[in-house]
C-alpha cells in the first residue's frame, strides 16, 4: 500500500504516525487491545480485544485517533 492510499483510506492515522505519534498492534493473548494509538504522553486510545479483518481494526483505529485529536484541540 503507498504512502497516499494510506492517506485516502485512514487520513487520521496517516496524520498520526507523520506528527510523532504511533501505533502498535498486539495479538498475544496477554493484552486487551488488538491495535492502540500513543504518544509521547502515552496511550491516548485502545481499541477492542478482537476485530473480524484488519480493515475493521484499522478503520475502528482511525474512528478514534479522530476523536481524541477533536477532543483534545
Amino acid at each position: 500500500m503507498s504512502d497516499a492510499a494510506l492517506e485516502d483510506t485512514h487520513p487520521n492515522i496517516a496524520f498520526w504516525v507523520k506528527s510523532g505519534g504511533w501505533i502498535e498492534g498486539v495479538r498475544d493473548g496477554h493484552v486487551d487491545s488488538f491495535v492502540s494509538a500513543l504518544d509521547d504522553g502515552g496511550l491516548v486510545w485502545q481499541g477492542d480485544e478482537h476485530y473480524e479483518t484488519l480493515d475493521e481494526a484499522f478503520r475502528a483505529l482511525d474512528a478514534g485517533i479522530a476523536e481524541w485529536l477533536e477532543g483534545s484541540g
